[in-house]
């Protein structure tokens, strides 16, 4: 295990590990939050990206209420025929664009690889191809460095290619596997080879495909509870990692034109163990923190394998080899994996956990 831990009180040099892991390596790193105050402080870390999704728009929303209190007040005014649930998703607009300027800078400085705000098509339409791709297409012109996140679900793939021919940069969400990954960044080469036999512009689109690390841990953890399987405690916390080193080596050796995209932290292996490969990692602002005040080490990792004896042990699990194996599942399989509902469900709750922050501030209860 790379790093080690340093006490509260220890002093750390400068740079901080982030910042050091920045300077250092191709690897990038995005805030996994569109909170400003948040933003600003990773970008001082070295961040040149950052995503919102319902979940981090709810938390932004309750988190700075006098803010958007009276803006959703002003919002209902201004559309007075809107539901709750199109008055919360102007608020993602408008949080989104506020937070893509602060990007703006490494977004230049890039030619468009880096400096992205990612923008997450409403989960609600998760089984609307059409839906996906229309409002993937109007959330890119929402601001000149967004990218939008579709699912990789068996619908979500077809959204993918063709938001991707439409001129869309992508980020590929609710991917867990290396299957999925593999087969998002296929449908995005799709797209952009379509784009060339009819000649439109080429430029950068920066498009990313996430593997949620930390949420293939834990649903693994839940199905070997659910199959009564025990394995050697903290095995399962490398899932994630070996699938995210698996994918971004597939990547490399098939020359996909999208990079591989770390989220869903729960261990600081999800942001050490990938430096020096070129790709995102994209921890929440509070890892962020951690990262830096336990001086975790940032040393070139992404082409050193996991333990053979740990991913062995991971391997005698059928379900984490359906994760791993570039084949190990079809699309088809996607839309029932264990994460993938977990996760399309939450996203949904957030949804109406948004549309009741609505709900009370234009009719607060009495």
């Amino acid at each position: 295990m790379s790093g080690g831990l340093m006490s509260a009180t220890t002093v750390l040099a400068e740079p901080l590990p982030l910042r050091q892991a920045a300077d250092r390596f191709p690897t990038v790193l995005w805030n996994d939050s569109a909170d400003p105050d948040e933003l600003a402080k990773s970008i001082e870390f070295g961040a040149v990206g950052a995503t919102c999704n319902p979940v981090i728009a709810l938390a932004a929303v309750k988190a700075h209420l006098d803010v958007w209190g009276p803006r959703i007040g002003e919002l209902a005014e201004l559309y007075p025929t809107a539901s709750e649930s199109e008055l919360g998703w102007k608020v993602v607009e408008e949080l989104s664009i506020e937070a893509a300027k602060f990007l703006e800078p490494a977004f230049d400085a890039s030619g468009g690889r880096n400096g992205r705000l990612s923008v997450q098509t409403d989960p609600r339409l998760h089984r609307d191809a059409d839906a996906l791709v229309a409002q993937a297409v109007r959330f890119s012109g929402l601001a000149r460095n967004i990218i939008v996140k579709i699912p990789a679900t068996s619908v979500g793939l077809r959204a993918i290619e063709e938001a991707t021919y439409r001129g869309v940069s992508i980020n590929v969400t609710v991917s867990f596997t290396v299957p999925q990954a593999v087969a998002a960044a296929e449908a995005i080469e799709r797209g952009l080879d379509r784009r060339a036999a009819e000649g439109l512009p080429d430029h950068e689109f920066g498009s990313v495909v996430t593997i949620m690390g930390g949420r293939l841990d834990d649903w693994l953890k839940a199905w070997t509870q659910k199959q009564r399987i025990l394995v050697d405690p903290g095995i399962l916390e490398w899932a994630g990692v070996a699938a995210l080193k698996h994918a971004h080596r597939t990547f490399t050796e098939r020359g996909f034109r999208s990079r591989v995209l770390s989220a869903a932290f729960r261990n600081h292996m999800h942001w050490s163990e990938l430096q020096g490969g070129d790709l995102v990692v994209s921890p929440p602002f509070d890892w962020q923190l951690r990262i830096n005040e336990n001086g975790i080490v940032a040393e070139d990792r992404i082409d050193v394998p996991v333990d053979p004896e740990i991913l062995d042990a991971l391997m005698e699990l059928s379900e984490f080899r359906r994760a791993y194996e570039v084949d190990g599942m079809t699309p088809e399989e996607f839309d029932r994996f264990g994460a993938t509902v977990r996760t399309l469900r939450q996203f949904l709750e957030a949804d109406e956990q948004l549309d009741r922050v609505v709900r009370d501030i234009l009719l607060p209860p009495v």
